[in-house]
């Protein structure tokens, strides 16, 4: 073999070898970049809580105005984050009942005869009701019905 075909083919393989090297060092940083991300999504999972620990806290009475209130139990049967809503939420008997909640990253989701809602932890200020202004522990649906407590 002459000296520039030798020159040829180490040339060639250097080049070859350095290719796969870079190839290599890419392949291993997408697959460092791709397990940061991973665990990047599981710090972030496990930082926040499941929507039903924040709103396990909520069970028990809650009490509006002129004679509205809220009872807010676990739904046992149905698994965590399922809720029985009792309520008196307006001031004819016909606005009253029990609602199946399911928790939310917002809240409790219910539907009832006027629609879905979503009970959300509030002030009174939030409530839109001047009674209940001063209340800083409020579980709201909409202006003008909340119910707190103590």
């Amino acid at each position: 073999m002459t000296k520039t075909a030798l020159a040829l083919l180490l040339s060639l393989s250097l080049t070859l070898c350095t290719t796969m090297l870079i190839s290599g060092c890419n392949q291993d940083t997408n697959t460092t970049a791709s397990n940061t991300a991973d665990a990047d999504a599981d710090t972030v999972a496990e930082q926040s809580p499941p929507p039903h620990e924040v709103t396990d806290q909520w069970v028990g009475r809650w009490v509006g105005v002129e004679g509205l209130v809220l009872d807010v139990s676990q739904d046992d049967s149905a698994g965590p984050g399922h809720y029985l809503l009792e309520m008196q939420y307006g001031l004819d008997a016909d606005q009253s009942g029990t609602f199946e909640g399911q928790a939310t990253d917002e809240g409790i989701s219910f539907s009832r005869d006027d629609g879905q809602q979503l009970l959300r932890a509030g002030d009174g200020e939030a409530t839109g009701l001047k009674w209940l202004a001063e209340k800083e522990d409020c579980l709201v649906v909409q202006s003008g019905e909340g119910y707190c407590r103590d």
